[in-house]
């Protein structure tokens, strides 16, 4: 009998810990890419739908969590609506994630979303949901069922008495970038590219308004970096919206890039499209964040 006790006591203590230390205790202050796929059903037709949204956390309120969607976009078959209307609150931790709103699209046409998931699987940098819902479309009322991904950007701590604002970021367009390829290989600064080459030393990173970073051009080729919108179309993957434009940065030079304003970006060449960076500007970022599989440039 004590022993069964203590058996279950010993199975407590490790689930509880293993709960702790797993990826859908979702914290405040952290920025996050959900990224799924599945159906939108009717009794009469069944299209395919994505979700793809960028989302920042808030405080937090008890075991709910509330976001603000930065840069979304849900599609339906060829039709694409952009989420700029959208609330998500992340429940019980990140064990639930409550999505509802509205998305617009070219046309003028609503969709009113109401989305809910579950957590389904997790490991140390993501976590799988099971998401069921309404997508409602003029009187097209839309079933959905996704499964998506939630994956962790950047994290965004709080420090109000500094300023981090001169930390000097650095980076490199990597030769060959504007030569999209597949394979594995290593870059040139030593980093493994997996199936897919690397285009930037860092593509992701979190800074706090007023940082400037400089971009330095090792292609062979020129590039012009804007700031802009992912569209989800493969011709015409990005669209400027003109807040950053560095016109033509020559091969083996540079050019400084200033964000004076808090928000999310997107950073994108408009003759090389599979070429973006994504950087989170929040007020009290402790310096910056490279989550990809690239690595900083050796001095």
């Amino acid at each position: 009998m004590n022993t069964t006790i203590l058996t279950l006591i010993v199975l407590l203590a490790f689930s509880g810990f293993a709960f702790c230390d797993s990826f859908a205790i979702v914290s405040p202050y952290s920025a996050f890419t959900l990224e799924g796929s599945g159906y939108a059903v009717t009794t009469d037709t069944i299209k395919i739908s994505n979700i793809d949204l960028t989302l920042s956390t808030q405080q937090q309120t008890g075991s709910s969590v509330q976001s603000s969607i930065n840069d979304g976009l849900i599609t339906l078959d060829a039709e694409k609506f952009l989420g700029s209307e959208l609330k998500t609150t992340l429940l019980r931790q990140g064990q639930y994630i409550r999505i509802d709103g509205i998305a617009d699209n070219d046309s003028g046409n609503q969709a009113s979303i109401k989305l809910f998931g579950r957590l389904i699987e997790e490991s140390k940098n993501a976590s799988i949901y099971g998401f069921t819902g309404r997508i409602a479309i003029n009187d097209n009322n839309y079933k959905i069922i996704y499964t998506a991904k939630l994956s962790e950007l950047s994290k965004i701590n709080i420090s109000p008495t500094e300023s981090k604002t001169d930390q000097k970021i650095v980076i490199h367009i990597i030769k060959g970038a504007s030569s999209q390829g597949v394979g594995s290989s290593i870059n040139q600064y030593g980093a493994s590219q997996g199936l897919t080459f690397k285009l930037f030393s860092q593509d992701r990173i979190s800074v706090a308004p007023g940082t400037t970073i400089t971009i330095i051009n090792d292609d062979t080729v020129t590039h012009n970096i804007q700031s802009g919108h992912d569209t989800n179309d493969r011709k015409n993957k990005f669209v400027a919206d003109g807040k950053i434009s560095t016109g033509d940065i020559l091969p083996n030079q540079s050019i400084d890039i200033t964000f004076e304003n808090a928000g999310f970006y997107r950073l994108f060449d408009p003759n090389y499209q599979w070429m973006n960076i994504i950087a989170f500007v929040f007020p009290d970022v402790e310096g910056s964040v490279n989550l990809g599989t690239n690595q900083n440039p050796k001095n």
